[in-house]
């Protein structure tokens, strides 16, 4: 970066002082062009005043000025006096512009080069009053010629400005670069106010996203150990009842028993696996879900029917309630965040509890209660319960084979669907979770 900016500052400083170097050496030959123009203006003034070109067109005078040519034209175009030539020929004023344009307008001037770009010759003509047209001219350096004697030290100043450029751009990207540079060492210093004002909104967007990156590599931390964890329990006890049998210590009966704790350790396993594997596919997926109109009414009596065996089993009555209501979402996402919501409110019940799972519409949205009459959840443990594997009762989460990972996919879902969720518990009194998922159409 601070070789780019210093290449960068370098490479506009040179442009600069070869365009300023350019247009003040036009300038120059323009200005100096008008003033040899002006000269040939005053000198032809002088010959009007003084009825030079008259003494010329009777006598034939020859007027002798260093470096400047006069001539004198009749009206039919001959010359009839010429500083430097023999008066008395025709010249063809086709090819002289200045002399047309004094014919037709009282004055003309011209810039004509010489065979070599070495010299000009600079024409001013005007007409007189008896209709005759003077004409004086002056030869004087080209542009060419003029640039080609300046150019060593044209030369030796841009080469003296290119490396004062160069050093002033050296300092510059040092004092832009040096705030960015303190800034990346000091990243979590919120206190270190940043030289130039334009950067704290930059500055605060790194800072949040550094420290949400740091907040991320502490949960996935967190993952990983929690999942070694959790892997660990079934895995031990599956290679507990495996040794056990495999040593012939174990009778029939125990047999029996321990395949089925073999079992129960390996449903719970592969629970922890699907829901982890979820888990990551929501963390992961970048492309928007396909979102379709949803009747979610419907979607909850499915759920509601899918469930009503799991709820018995638990000594549980679950019922729905409410009116056909619809939403935009994922299907598949929405009948996971029912099924979890449902399963979580029959797996922590109480025996001949119930659930009861409301859907109706309220204003433009659609709502989604999901009510217990179970365990409830503490005050201290409600802003925790949507993290990965965070258990209010651990034994009994353990028990029931929850893996601590349904709310958390639930959260996701959420998110997805710009849904928001609110908790109402208390301990020992149920739990009533809302749902309001807006009108995305």
């Amino acid at each position: 970066m601070k070789k780019k900016i210093n290449s960068s500052l370098i490479m506009i400083a040179v442009v600069g002082i070869l365009a300023t170097v350019l247009l003040l050496t036009l300038v120059y030959y323009d200005l100096f062009c008008r003033q040899v123009t002006e000269d040939l203006k005053t000198y032809v003034a002088f010959i009007r005043q003084y009825d030079i070109a008259g003494d010329l067109q009777e006598s034939g005078t020859i007027v002798h000025k260093e470096g400047l040519e006069v001539t004198l034209f009749s009206i039919d175009g001959h010359i009839i006096y010429d500083s430097n030539e023999t008066y008395g020929q025709v010249e063809d004023s086709s090819e002289q512009p200045e002399i047309e344009a004094a014919f037709a307008d009282g004055e003309g001037q011209a810039v004509r080069k010489s065979n070599t770009l070495n010299r000009s010759t600079f024409y001013y003509a005007v007409q007189l009053n008896d209709g005759s047209v003077l004409r004086v001219a002056k030869e004087s350096e080209s542009l060419f010629s003029i640039v080609v004697s300046a150019l060593p030290s044209l030369a030796l100043v841009t080469c003296m400005l290119i490396v004062v450029s160069m050093a002033l751009a050296h300092y510059l990207t040092a004092k832009l670069v040096t705030p960015i540079e303190r800034l990346a060492v000091n990243l979590e210093d919120k206190n270190d106010s940043p030289e130039y004002e334009e950067l704290s909104p930059l500055i605060d967007t790194i800072q949040k996203q550094h420290q949400d990156i740091i907040k991320n590599a502490k949960i996935r931390q967190e993952f990983t150990a929690n999942v070694s964890h959790e892997l660990k329990t079934p895995l031990t006890s599956i290679s507990g009842y495996a040794e056990l049998i495999e040593s012939g210590m174990a009778s029939e009966t125990d047999t029996v028993r321990f395949a089925r704790g073999i079992h129960k350790s390996a449903n719970r396993l592969l629970t922890l696996i699907n829901d982890i594997i979820r888990l990551s596919e929501l963390d992961g997926t970048e492309e928007a879900p396909h979102f379709e109109r949803l009747n979610l009414y419907q979607l909850a009596e499915t759920c509601v029917d899918m469930l009503y065996m799991n709820a018995e089993k638990h000594h549980v009555t679950i019922d729905l309630k409410g009116m056909e209501s619809y939403i935009t979402g994922n299907k598949q996402m929405i009948e996971e965040l029912l099924y979890n919501l449902c399963d979580n409110a029959i797996r922590y019940n109480n025996e001949n509890g119930s659930v009861t799972v409301e859907v109706y519409p309220r204003q433009r949205n659609t709502v989604l209660v999901v009510r217990d009459t179970g365990i409830g959840i503490p005050k201290e443990h409600q802003d925790r319960i949507f993290e990965r594997f965070y258990r209010v009762d651990k034994s009994r989460s353990k028990s029931t084979g929850g893996t601590g990972l349904g709310l958390a996919i639930v959260k996701h879902i959420l998110v997805k669907h710009n849904a928001s969720i609110e908790l109402k518990s208390e301990s020992g009194e149920g739990t009533e979770i809302t749902v309001t998922f807006p009108d995305m159409v």
